[in-house]
């Protein structure tokens, strides 16, 4: 695999680059602050901490959103977030809601990845209310790993203002949240999206995060064919050609709603 993580300078220059573009959002906008969810993990843990560095603690409210999923350690990890931040939150259980989409149409019981889909949509939504309430902005907590292969919710976490880490590989997340003094144990724990019991991150893409961005970066946003990615990174062309394959279909995430093109 390839290191990813920048040097002393980059990362200053990066961090520095985020905390300008969070400004210049706000700014633009002119909203009152930002909202985001936190999930415990390190990317939404990452996005509060620069949050606060460019818009102060009284202008970042954190909703962290349960459901029957969620286990008891992230949501801890959530609040403790915010609790060290000094930053306003709120807790909101999902499965109420949850629980009313099944009623209204219970065919979807019982298909966790359509169920999964709206608890993060449901999250998008609540989200919404709070910063339109608010004057705020909704702040996504995406990477640039992740947008890659469309691994988000589209109209779920993919649906927010801006996304102040969409730039970073998750090696690179991880190494400006150490960067930030986040404490260790949120920076490495495995990443988990929760949107079905005992999901992680890695096991549903079915590659680590490690062989992952070593693909995005050196066949997807790099110029190596497969072979040449395959013969770099060790690895075989099943899996340069699985990310390949993630990267087209997913294509569809990453722009708005296609229309027919005007006749005149």
């Amino acid at each position: 695999m390839i290191d990813l993580r920048f040097s002393d300078a980059e990362l200053d220059k990066h961090h520095e680059h985020i905390i300008e573009f969070i400004r210049e959002q706000a700014d633009a906008a002119g909203v009152d602050g930002a909202v985001l969810g936190l999930s415990g993990g390190i990317d939404s843990t990452l996005t509060a901490h620069l949050l606060v560095e460019a818009l102060g603690v009284e202008h970042v409210h954190g909703l962290v959103l349960p459901g029957t999923v969620s286990s008891d350690e992230n949501m801890s990890d959530a609040e403790r977030v915010a609790q060290s931040l000094e930053i306003s939150y709120d807790v909101i259980e999902l499965e109420p809601i949850i629980d009313s989409l099944l009623a209204a149409y219970p065919d979807a019981e019982g298909d966790h990845e359509a169920v999964g889909n709206a608890r993060a949509r449901v999250r998008a939504v609540l989200n919404y209310l709070v910063a339109n309430h608010e004057h705020r902005l909704v702040i996504g907590t995406g990477n640039r790993s992740e947008a890659a292969v469309g691994y988000f919710t589209k109209y779920g976490d993919g649906a927010v203002d801006c996304h102040p880490i969409g730039n970073l590989y998750k090696a690179q997340v991880r190494q400006l949240a150490r960067h930030m003094g986040v404490a260790e144990d949120l920076v490495s724990k495995p990443p988990t999206a929760e949107l079905w019991a005992d999901q992680t991150d890695e096991d549903e893409l079915g590659i680590s995060y490690e062989t992952l961005d070593s693909i995005l970066a050196t066949h997807i946003d790099g110029p190596l064919s497969v072979a040449a990615t395959c013969r770099l990174l060790e690895v075989d062309d099943t899996t340069v050609e699985k990310v390949r394959g993630m990267y087209e279909r997913s294509e569809h995430k990453r722009r708005v709603p296609p229309a027919p093109k005007p006749l005149h």
